[in-house]
């Protein structure tokens, strides 16, 4: 009998990851992707504990990840040119392993992206690019897809992993409006400036109207992200023209304190973009088609949470589809319901919170007015000591299993 048939829409990040998982617990997965190729663009983000947890199920993943892990976590600001440290606290890996097991890594997208691509390919998964889903018909045990180029294809169930702009969310349940938060999005990566070399830092830059989360990504590499207020701008990720860039640089930004402005000033590949919200789902599946990641609960990057919420939906998804199919048989539509209901009851909640906490951390980091961003700054100050705060923290990165049920 032939292994059950997975469709995996987007070989983003989290498609190749569940397709491994996938593949080695004997269902057949294969993965079709809308654009041509691996992307090339993209910020880069930071891989958390909880995250590397999951991705540690895959053995020899970790020690291939390009990345860099900071020593120490710096939250400062910079007000009517006063320059001010808030926070300090050590994250160095070996802090980071004796406390959760896994240290903090930050990537680029594109780099990481192509790591999981090769490791998918490795154990067997097809994926087929330049195929953008846009029809799903479902019958009693199987679902149809059908790709913009006129191909087809079946399987027994499908999963959505198509990021953001989600083909298959439509398909399930129509087209949403998304709403511009008032914040806009301009970063890059750069050569690791002269105040933060021999002492690579995260760090969060506090100033009026604006915040920039900054993280090695390499040795010699900074990726960085700058948040403001500022008029709408779309919402993709495209490397500006490299008139625009130069303005960047030249630009205001390019004076900030504490080596926020040396990263502006020699950014490469800056894109711009619009941050949006979107409607919250009640539900992540129809008949034999389920969302995970961003198509089900898209995020502001505010908790560095994204990536890392999507590997743990693909740990929680695979834990249920064990328990309910431990031989990796067909499923009944019943059966599948049930691990789909599992899988969402577990998660949706959980994610919704994460969202909604991302969401007030971007209203709070960006403020105007000199009172506003002292209170702003003095409320970082002391949270850092919130003992509440601090354990739903920790418990955020000790997530998602302590022993592994998948």
């Amino acid at each position: 009998m032939a292994n059950t048939r997975v469709i995996i829409v987007g070989a983003g990040i989290a498609g190749p990851v569940l397709a491994v998982f996938l593949k080695t617990r004997g269902y057949d997965p294969i993965i079709y992707e809308r654009l041509p190729g691996p992307g090339e663009g993209g910020l880069g983000f930071t891989l958390q504990p909880n995250g590397l947890r999951v991705l540690s199920l895959i053995p020899n993943l970790l020690e291939q990840i390009p990345g860099h892990s900071p020593d120490r976590m710096i939250h400062c600001s910079c007000l009517d040119g006063k320059e001010d440290i808030l926070v300090d606290i050590d994250i160095s890996p070996a802090t980071m392993r004796e406390r959760f097991g896994f240290p903090v890594v930050g990537v680029r997208r594109p780099e990481f992206q192509r790591l999981l691509i090769d490791t998918a390919e490795k154990h067997g998964v097809e994926i087929k690019w330049s195929h953008q889903a846009i029809e799903f018909e479902q019958s009693e045990d199987a679902v149809e897809v059908t790709f913009a180029n006129g191909a087809k294809d079946t399987a027994s169930f499908v999963i959505g992993c198509d990021g953001l702009h989600s083909n298959t969310r439509i398909a399930l349940f129509g087209k949403e409006k998304a709403d511009f938060t008032g914040m806009v999005r301009v970063g890059g990566w750069s050569p690791t400036p002269p105040a933060l070399q021999g002492n690579l830092a995260l760090i969060n830059n506090y100033g009026e109207g604006r915040h920039m989360i900054a993280y090695p990504i390499a040795e010699d590499k900074y990726s960085w992200a700058i948040t403001t207020r500022a008029a709408e701008a779309k919402e993709d990720w495209r490397t500006q023209s490299v008139e625009q860039q130069d303005e960047i640089r030249k630009g205001p930004l390019s004076t900030w304190g504490f080596g926020a402005g040396d990263l502006v000033k020699t950014g490469q590949k800056i894109v711009k973009y619009g941050l949006y919200d979107r409607p919250e789902l009640k539900s992540w599946f129809k008949g034999r088609i389920v969302l995970l990641g961003d198509a089900a609960h898209p995020t502001s990057p505010h908790l560095a949470q994204g990536a890392n919420q999507a590997f743990e939906d693909i740990y929680h998804f695979m834990r249920i589809l064990r328990k309910h199919n431990p031989t990796a048989d067909q499923l009944s539509t019943e059966l599948l319901s049930q691990v789909f209901t599992d899988y969402q009851d577990l998660r949706l909640t959980r994610t919704s919170e994460l969202v909604k906490g991302a969401r007030r951390q971007g209203e709070i980091r960006v403020v105007e007015g000199i009172d506003a961003c002292r209170a702003r700054d003095e409320a970082i100050r002391v949270g850092f000591n919130d003992d509440a705060a601090r354990r739903a923290h920790d418990e955020l990165l000790s997530g998602p299993f302590t022993d592994s049920q998948m």
